[in-house]
C-alpha cells in the first residue's frame, strides 16, 4: 500500500471511486452536448442558421374566404408568400387606401404598406418584412366576408 491510498483518517481510499466519478461526469457532459446540438438543427438534419430568412406561406381559400393561417408570427427579413389556392380572385393589403374600412388594416411606423393587387386562382404574391410590429390586412375583394389576417414580426 502506498501513502497516497491512505486518507488522513488511516483508511484506504479506493481510486476506482475517483475513476466511476470522472467517468459520469464525461458520461454527463457528452449527453448535454448532445442534447444541445439536436435542438440547434433543423427538423432534417441540418443546422439552424439563426440568419437565414424563412418563407411562410398564407393559403388563400374560398370557402369560407379566410387566410389560413390567419395569424403569423415571423422575424424581420423573412418573407410570407401568399398562394391563392382557391378559385376566386383574392387579395393582400394593409394599405388603408384600397380597404373598405381603414380600420381593418394597419401598419407599424416607419413600414411602407404593401398590396399584391388581385391574385388570380394559382398564382402568389410574396412581400420581404423589414419593419418591426404588427401588420393587419386584408383581401379588398372579401374584405366584407371577414377575409382578414396578421402578421407579426420580431
Amino acid at each position: 500500500m502506498k501513502e497516497s491510498d491512505i486518507k488522513c483518517d488511516g483508511r484506504k481510499s479506493s481510486m476506482s471511486h475517483l475513476h466511476r466519478r470522472t467517468a459520469w461526469m464525461l458520461f454527463l457532459c457528452a449527453v448535454v452536448l448532445s442534447l444541445t446540438i439536436l435542438v440547434a438543427m433543423d427538423l432534417d438534419g441540418t443546422i439552424a442558421n439563426a440568419t437565414t430568412p424563412a418563407t411562410v406561406i398564407v393559403k388563400m381559400l374560398d370557402t369560407p374566404p379566410i387566410f389560413e393561417p390567419a395569424e403569423v408570427t415571423i422575424h424581420v427579413g423573412d418573407t410570407v408568400k401568399w398562394e391563392n389556392v382557391g378559385n376566386s380572385v383574392h387579395h393582400a393589403t394593409d394599405d388603408a387606401t384600397a380597404a373598405i374600412k381603414p380600420d381593418d388594416v394597419a401598419n407599424p411606423a416607419g413600414a411602407k404598406p404593401f398590396d399584391s393587387g388581385f391574385i388570380p386562382p394559382g398564382a402568389s404574391f410574396m412581400h420581404t418584412f423589414t419593419v418591426r410590429g404588427t401588420y393587419k390586412y386584408v383581401c379588398a375583394a372579401h374584405e366584407t366576408s371577414g377575409m382578414k389576417g396578421e402578421v407579426v414580426v420580431n
